[in-house]
């Protein structure tokens, strides 16, 4: 495959599934931002701008409408729901010949559809639509995708930005303490609560919470999974076993990060979880900068951060 292709296909994945994650995390926080009186609104958009790699104004007061200007139709910002939906169709567009008539077509018409500007009371309908748009366009690949280097390509891109995701919605969990999101509502925000229910049979407490979402090996959101995931694909786009060790960079860091989540009690990550996120999100930014220079070295891999003027 070509080099220019793998790397189209990379990207989709990643751009899809940080569409979803993100409309997921604002879904939860601006929902809660809306309903709790007593959170500190200019402190909690701050920081929540801050935990989406996104560039804090330093001077003015942020509200809600702020934070849904900045993360979620604001076309120019790489963190934005807009950007990654564009980019996604940019990146459909140069992989042409491999990439379906029907996933070309959906992610067409989502970036054609993307609105340039959200009603305060379409908030939710409007992340919902998003996180509808990304399923149909992962349920065209994963249904009529043959299971060859572009589906790896295509699945590793995602799994990465899975882990990433999920680690910076955990990483979210302490932005405004006591006022913080409940462990339902993280549940329910990452699809995972009735899959939880069906695992632990009671009300999610922080502890079982906290594990399901990382370190649970069949719930496809949590960060163990994603990364298992992103190890398998890259075992497949280099089937040959090294007789030392690991020779990949890429599979080095993301069996590192996976076996420290896999072997440490849940208690000592529950004592410090942002900084235990703050290194997931670490490994998946450098296991994808390792990908980038070993299957498509030409050019600069897209960044959290837009270029500086």
């Amino acid at each position: 495959m070509l080099s220019r292709i793998a790397e189209s296909l990379f990207w989709i994945g990643r751009y899809i599934e940080r569409s979803d994650g993100t409309a997921r995390i604002l879904d939860v926080h601006l929902q809660l931002l809306l309903e709790d009186p007593w959170i500190e609104e200019n402190l909690a958009c701050r920081s929540l701008l801050s935990v989406m790699g996104s560039e804090v104004p330093d001077d003015a007061e942020l509200t809600r409408a702020d934070v849904l200007a900045i993360l979620a139709v604001d076309r120019g910002n790489p963190a934005s729901i807009a950007y990654s939906l564009g980019a996604a169709r940019e990146n459909a567009r140069r992989a042409r010949e491999i990439v379906s008539t029907e996933l070309w077509e959906v992610l067409n018409t989502t970036r054609a559809r993307m609105p340039r500007k959200v009603a305060s009371d379409k908030v939710h309908e409007f992340f919902a639509w998003v996180r509808e748009r990304a399923a149909l366009a992962v349920g065209i690949i994963e249904s009529s995708t043959s299971r060859d280097e572009a589906w790896s390509f295509f699945t590793l891109g995602r799994s990465l930005e899975r882990a990433d995701m999920t680690a910076r919605l955990l990483a979210t969990r302490a932005l405004t303490e006591a006022s913080g999101p409940s462990w339902t509502t993280i549940l329910r925000s990452c699809g995972a609560y009735e899959a939880y229910l069906r695992t632990y049979r009671g009300v999610p407490s922080a502890r079982n919470a906290a594990e399901f979402l990382l370190h649970d090996r069949l719930f496809p959101r949590s960060i163990l999974f994603a990364v298992s995931r992103a190890e398998a694909c890259l075992r497949e786009l280099e089937p040959r076993a090294d007789r030392i060790g690991v020779g990949d960079q890429a599979q080095r860091l993301l069996g590192q990060i996976r076996s420290e989540l896999e072997y440490r009690p849940i208690s000592d990550i529950l004592e410090d979880l942002p900084r235990h996120m703050d290194d997931v999100q670490s490994a998946t930014s450098a296991a994808s900068e390792a990908i980038r220079r070993r299957y498509f070295p030409t050019n600069a891999a897209p960044s959290w951060v837009g270029e500086a003027s």
